[in-house]
């Protein structure tokens, strides 16, 4: 059977970037595979999802996206 994969790549600081994969962690453990990864000065966080339907990747990821957006602002507001 074929399956759908997407990959969501963040780069930052590494306490920024544990402080998104805590964010997400909770949601669905089961559908997606994530680590941060050394690039240079700072990390990269990457998030792959995979799954059998593309619409339901799709909505996992849209679901990761407006929870990083969520936690990386009030990561923002609060320095």
């Amino acid at each position: 059977m074929s399956s759908v994969e997407a990959d969501i790549i963040w780069a930052g600081p590494r306490e920024r970037a544990e402080a998104l994969l805590a964010a997400i962690s909770p949601d669905d453990p089961g559908t997606f595979e994530a680590e941060i990864v050394n690039v240079g000065d700072d990390v990269e966080l990457r998030i792959s999802v995979i799954g059998k339907h593309l619409k339901t990747v799709r909505s996992t990821v849209d679901d990761f996206l407006a929870c990083l957006s969520a936690a990386e602002f009030c990561l923002r507001l609060n320095g």
